[in-house]
């Protein structure tokens, strides 16, 4: 006797199909689950005994084998006790075997019998629906799994109420999808005093999508411009909302389906790992990168990472991806982020000018900006030297302008990219200028002589790279659109130029 079950294995937020084989064979009393399970599948056997018996079932006195195929793929989580546990009912005909047809299932077991909540049930209805199955899921899961749209959901509280809705006996209604909420509110930039370069500068990043570092003393505003950023930002699209959920479903992030269009904001203390920060670990999980897709990464003070941790997100900054690579699989995690950093100048905090001057500089600041290799340095567009606060900044009134009218100026400098990305090549997707390349990049940068003349000039005197040369194209780009120019002028490339950092503090004293 024998029956199956579908489920799914996950790989980054990919959910691949697995089927869960159940046999009844003569032979030894005993329960084996094989198929490349980790300790936490295996240790289904004995949630699975222990569900049936708080349901008064006794499992059958013969051998039993859970085959989890294909066995070649990875099998790892919690989420299987479920069908295999559908699967041995099948096999001892307390569930019609047939009734499990064209389902998918996934849930912890308790020992009471009650179906607890687990990750991934948005990638799993996904997953579901395309292979025009339904999905059986934790009650709890039940809002986050109805995002998938058209796929069937069945959200039981426990077994037994799984078991009666199969015999017939109850009726489990589809759950409803979970709210949509704005999130916290935004913290207004109309808070910081002073610092009128870093506010133009943090503008400039929003509508562009431009990766931006702070430079400054402690207390010179760095990490409140940085929080503001959020609120710069317009709300995610349905599509990013999607990607942005998927990924927060499978590190178990999402709240009885609720979603926010809010993007995220991550902000990770400088003691966290490569693998934190990436992704890794013993099961893969998705990295801070990851989690701030869409949305902002935000790394307060920077050189205080470890610099394996911060060269590791080189790669992600570039392509909007991470591999996370492990002995046995290759899992990709979307990483499509706004890198925004703040460090002091030196290690005291204060550089080498002004009260409370470093008697060390330049040493002190050219050995502390130098733990944040050149690699990653060159991948920031916009990098803003803040000063100390004064008294007479502090006693200023606070400003007419807030989060509401650079938001505003933002949202219109974002719709004028997409349009023009229509135009210039039709069918193109959205493509913020902080990512635009080859002949869009081309094509919506086009210089005048003056505009290419700067741009060289300063390629060869401030030892700019191919990669900083495209970036400033870029950045001088969003001036341009935040203006409603037409064209990059060479105003808008001396702007860009001036925000970028294009030399160490040694290089920077002999140029």
């Amino acid at each position: 006797m024998a029956a199956k079950v579908v489920t799914v294995a996950f790989e980054g937020v990919e959910a691949r199909r697995v089927d869960v084989e159940v046999q009844l064979t003569g032979g030894q009393v005993a329960f084996a689950v094989v198929g490349l399970a980790d300790k936490a599948v295996a240790e289904s056997r004995e949630r699975v005994r222990g569900a049936f018996a708080g349901l008064g079932l006794s499992m059958p006195g013969k051998r039993i084998v859970a085959n989890l195929a294909p066995a070649d793929l990875p099998k790892e989580g919690t989420h299987y006790d479920l069908p295999i546990a559908l699967a041995v009912l099948a096999v001892m005909g307390v569930v019609p075997a047939d009734a499990l047809d064209g389902w998918a299932a996934m849930g912890e077991l308790s020992l009471d019998g009650r179906i607890v909540a687990c990750a991934g049930a948005l990638p799993a209805a996904m997953a579901a629906g395309a292979m025009d199955l339904g999905l059986i899921c934790p009650e709890a899961c039940g809002p986050e799994a109805a995002w998938a749209g058209g796929t069937r959901i069945l959200a039981p509280r426990s077994l037994v109420a799984l078991i009666n809705h199969f015999r017939g006996s109850q009726i489990l209604s589809a759950p409803s999808p979970g709210p949509v909420i704005e999130g916290e509110r935004a913290k207004d930039l109309r808070d910081v005093k002073g610092q009128e370069q870093g506010k133009r500068a943090l503008e400039i990043a929003a509508a562009g999508g431009h990766n931006l570092l702070f430079v400054g003393p402690p207390g010179s505003g760095k990490s409140m411009l940085a929080q503001r950023l959020p609120g710069l930002l317009p709300p995610l699209t349905s599509g990013e909302l999607l990607e942005t959920s998927m990924v927060h479903s499978v590190a178990g992030l999402i709240a009885k389906g609720t979603l926010t269009r809010a993007r995220p904001f991550r902000s990770p203390h400088h003691s966290a790992s490569m693998a934190a920060l990436t992704g890794g670990g013993l099961k893969a999980k998705p990295g801070e990168v990851s989690l701030a897709h869409n949305g902002v990464l935000f790394l307060d003070e920077l050189p205080e990472f470890g610099v394996q941790a911060l060269d590791s997100l080189r790669a992600p900054l570039e392509t909007g991806e991470v591999m996370v690579a492990r002995a046995n699989a290759h899992i990709r995690y979307p990483a499509r982020v706004q890198l925004v950093a703040a460090m002091n100048p030196c290690r005291c905090g204060h550089g080498g000018a002004g009260r409370g001057a470093c008697g060390k500089a330049p040493r002190c600041q050219r050995d502390y900006q130098g733990r944040v290799s050149g690699p990653l340095m060159d991948r920031i567009d916009l990098a803003v030297d803040m000063p100390a606060v004064t008294a007479a900044d502090l006693a200023l009134p606070a400003s007419s302008e807030g989060s509401a009218e650079v938001a505003a100026r933002v949202a219109a400098a974002r719709r004028l990219q997409a349009e023009r990305a229509e135009n210039v090549m039709p069918g193109t997707p959205e493509v913020l200028n902080g990512r635009a390349e080859g002949e869009l990049l081309e094509r919506i940068c086009a210089l005048d002589e003056p505009g290419r003349t700067l741009l060289t000039r300063a390629a060869e005197a401030g030892r700019l790279s191919a990669r900083g040369w495209t970036r400033t194209l870029r950045l001088a780009r969003t001036i341009a659109d935040l203006e409603g120019a037409a064209s990059v002028k060479r105003v808008h490339i001396a702007e860009a130029l001036a925000h970028r950092r294009t030399a160490t503090v040694g290089e920077m004293e002999t140029l």
